[in-house]
């Protein structure tokens, strides 16, 4: 049986199955035939049709995918709503803001610029439930009813879809307050945030260094970025800056980097926010989600501050789905991946980064005084490059993992998992005695990567 779906939507090499004209253009109309069969009596009376709003990221085979998608939907009676280069949580925002039934943002995220991906999100802003993503599969295979010559659906551009994004992202900013006296690096990742991040910093007060603003379809996260974010700790100490935000290709991934040039990882700013938003009495839910990731050291932090940690599974999906069964406004991923759900419905880089900005100005100081609220453990994460999947409940790796957890003991996390958007087995192993940590998952690296030439 074909997978099409992982932890973040599709994602595959661009010009290859499933990320193909012909391939996208089964799941386009996959798509819309679900998403009219589920909500046929919210569009099916009157005059209001079956909408789909389109985002993508600057990739060049965005075109292609854009295309192919307009295809699917306008054979299938939709209309489509083109909104551009935008950030991912954008796309979200004006599904709901639009009142259409679906939206879709073109892109593969941190990956490069080879592949692409395509997300879903449903009338509430919020990406699709899996149960959703597996009835779509499903009908990949199976021959859907075009709709007929009279009911095609037609295509606009949203001309000021950028202008709504940057007006709502400004709203979450506290009124009357500026960004007038911070001179900020931002690293735009020559993605889907190249326009509108600066606008929105520049706009709010902000003395602002723009990197990554000059995408040409092929440079998405190429030395610049929340994956690479090398390049501007260096610019913000080259420039003196206060600090520097990184972003990743479609927006929905933040990290930040103090006026020293040390990076702060999407752990390091949760804590803050939860901190502070604990003594504002913002905080809900007595706690923070973050992923079975996240560091060992800030589930100690959280702890002495009575807080829990809550882990959900790797995917910003899985964490916004325990955020609300905890009843918690905040969550996310050491990737950087923040939810903030008080303001949006999905990882928001830009959102996140704004909030931030605002503990900052209203403390005072430097960044680098507030904002390293715990110390972290040592953690490693190795990647094993995978041509075939390794099954990971087979007797031999259970072996495996058990003998290296044993060797840990209490002294550390070890976690075991293929990646959901790349063809790599993830080994992560954190604990206090870094010395110990690299033997163990030295010794599981070259168990595993045996395992998975004989499989």
């Amino acid at each position: 049986m074909q997978i099409l779906f992982g932890t973040d939507g599709v994602r595959g090499q661009a010009n290859q199955w499933p990320m193909s004209p012909e391939g996208i253009l089964k799941l386009a109309t996959a798509a819309a035939y679900h998403g009219m069969q589920k909500t046929f009596d919210r569009w099916q009376h009157g005059d209001h049709r079956f909408t789909v709003v389109i985002g993508k990221d600057t990739r060049l085979s965005g075109y292609m995918v854009e295309s192919s998608l307009v295809a699917g939907f306008v054979s299938m009676g939709a209309d489509v709503v083109l909104l551009g280069p935008l950030p991912t949580p954008a796309v979200a925002m004006l599904t709901r803001s639009l009142r259409a039934q679906l939206g879709v943002m073109i892109s593969a995220s941190h990956n490069p610029f080879q592949d692409n991906g395509i997300k879903f999100f449903g009338p509430d802003g919020y990406k699709i439930s899996q149960a959703d993503e597996q009835s779509i599969e499903h009908l990949t295979t199976q021959n859907i009813p075009l709709a007929d010559c009279l009911k095609i659906g037609k295509a606009k551009r949203l001309d000021d879809a950028a202008g709504r994004y940057i007006e709502f992202a400004k709203a979450t900013f506290p009124r009357g307050q500026r960004l007038d006296g911070l001179k900020i690096v931002v690293d735009c990742a020559q993605g889907a945030t190249y326009k509108v991040a600066p606008k929105i910093l520049w706009e709010l007060g902000a003395d602002l260094v723009a990197l990554g603003v000059d995408p040409n379809g092929i440079n998405i996260n190429h030395n610049y970025g929340a994956t690479s974010p090398a390049t501007l700790q260096q610019a913000v100490l080259d420039h003196q800056a206060d600090l520097g935000i990184a972003l990743d290709g479609d927006g929905d991934r933040l990290l930040m980097v103090d006026e020293q040039g040390k990076v702060l990882d999407g752990d390091q700013l949760m804590a803050l926010i939860a901190t502070i938003w604990l003594e504002t009495g913002l905080l809900k839910g007595s706690g923070v989600v973050a992923t079975v990731m996240s560091n060992l050291g800030f589930e100690r932090y959280l702890e002495q501050r009575g807080l829990t940690l809550y882990r959900a599974m790797v995917g910003d999906r899985s964490v916004l789905e325990m955020m609300k069964e905890k009843g918690c406004n905040v969550g996310g991923e050491q990737s950087g991946h923040i939810i903030l759900s008080d303001y949006i419905t999905t990882g928001d880089g830009l959102i996140a980064a704004l909030q931030i900005l605002s503990l900052l100005k209203r403390k005072g100081g430097k960044i680098s005084e507030i904002a390293h609220v715990f110390t972290p453990v040592p953690q490693i994460l190795k990647n094993i490059k995978t041509s075939k999947p390794l099954n990971l409940s087979s007797p031999r790796v259970q072996m495996a993992i058990h003998q290296a957890e044993k060797k840990l003991s209490s002294h550390g996390r070890l976690l075991v998992r293929p990646s959901g958007t790349e063809a790599l087995l993830r080994i992560m192993a954190q604990g206090d005695d870094e010395i110990m940590l690299n033997h163990v998952i030295e010794e599981l690296v070259d168990s595993l990567g045996l395992l998975l030439k004989v499989a």
